[in-house]
């Protein structure tokens, strides 16, 4: 009976069938080693946006957008985020069957990177018994606040241009209004808080267009109200031909 024994491959030297223990294990250190990539609000929002657009355009229920919502607010991260749109399409509304030209919907969407910076032409609005208006081509900022007391405020944006992709308007309506008009394509929302008051967003509520700002309405209605509402702009034709001009 012979007294030899098997003796234990090393890990410093190939074994005649392969590469050492040492080194295939090498290459799951690198990869054990990156750490989990953080997600910005930015990034957060941009799913939130998605997530929005898939319920207009019916792929999510009511019920499923709660609860993605909900997740992603909660992300941390951006291995939290990725499986929140994984099951939707790259670009929103892209590949819907029948979808109308891109220029039907707004003909100006392709002018929205043109729109986009510049100085704020004014930052505060005030009416106390009185009235204020901007409209026209002016630049909003990426903060304006607009203040009403027993009085009125216009805030057409329309034809406007916008400091920042995001513009945030805060509203103090108190026994008064205020009125803030956007073009079809921008993206708007309202969180505003209604005490004996309301916010309220009327209009046709269209799909956010690539590039188009986003515009945040918050603030409070004090026996007030401030509406926001989606209209187009005006002298806009319709794609049939030249609006008639009137006889005078």
């Amino acid at each position: 009976m012979s007294d030899e024994r098997p003796q234990k491959p090393s890990l410093d030297k190939p074994s005649p069938d392969g590469p050492s223990l040492e080194k295939a294990a090498a290459p799951a250190r690198p990869e054990a080693a990156v750490p989990a990539m953080r997600a910005s609000d930015a990034d957060r929002e941009r799913v939130v946006e998605r997530l929005r657009d898939a319920v207009a355009e019916g792929r999510l229920d009511m019920e499923e957008f709660g609860e993605r919502l909900e997740a992603a607010y909660a992300s941390r991260t951006y291995a939290e985020l990725e499986p929140l749109t994984r099951d939707l399409p790259p670009v929103p509304g892209s590949a819907l069957p029948g979808a109308a030209p891109a220029t039907a919907p707004a003909p100006g969407a392709a002018a929205w990177p043109g729109r986009i910076g510049g100085t704020g032409t004014s930052s505060t609005a005030v009416a106390v018994m009185s009235g204020f208006q901007r409209k026209g081509r002016w630049v909003v900022p990426a903060r304006f606040n607009a203040v009403a007391v027993w009085g009125g405020g216009d805030l057409d944006l329309r034809e406007a241009d916008f400091a920042e992709p995001e513009v945030v308007i805060t509203c103090v309506a108190i026994m008064g209004g205020i009125q803030i008009t956007v073009p079809p394509g921008v993206q708007v929302d309202v969180r505003g808080i209604g005490i004996m008051g309301a916010f309220d967003h009327s209009g046709t509520q269209t799909v956010p267009q690539p590039g188009a700002p986003r515009v945040i309405v918050n603030g409070l209605a004090f026996w007030g109200g401030v509406e926001v509402r989606t209209k187009a702009p005006k002298g806009s034709k319709p794609l049939g031909g030249e609006k008639p001009r009137k006889e005078l």
